[in-house]
């Protein structure tokens, strides 16, 4: 039986992709990794962003301390 993850090589790039953004890693970085700009990045991986509003307001309070 096959992975579900290795359906099709884009599946793992793009699991790799999200999984560095929702690791808090920031856009240029991630973008320069993955051999886009910031726009392609944000306008496909965007919807990949986890929701988490309480870890994004922890973040914000902390950057305003």
């Amino acid at each position: 039986m096959a992975s579900p993850l290795a359906g099709r090589p884009y599946d793992l790039r793009h699991a790799r992709v999200s999984l560095w953004l929702n690791a808090g890693l920031p856009a240029p970085e991630v973008a320069q990794r993955a051999g886009h700009s910031v726009d392609v990045l944000l306008k496909v991986y965007a919807k990949c962003l986890d929701g988490d509003r309480s870890r994004m307001n922890e973040r914000i309070e902390a950057a305003l301390r």
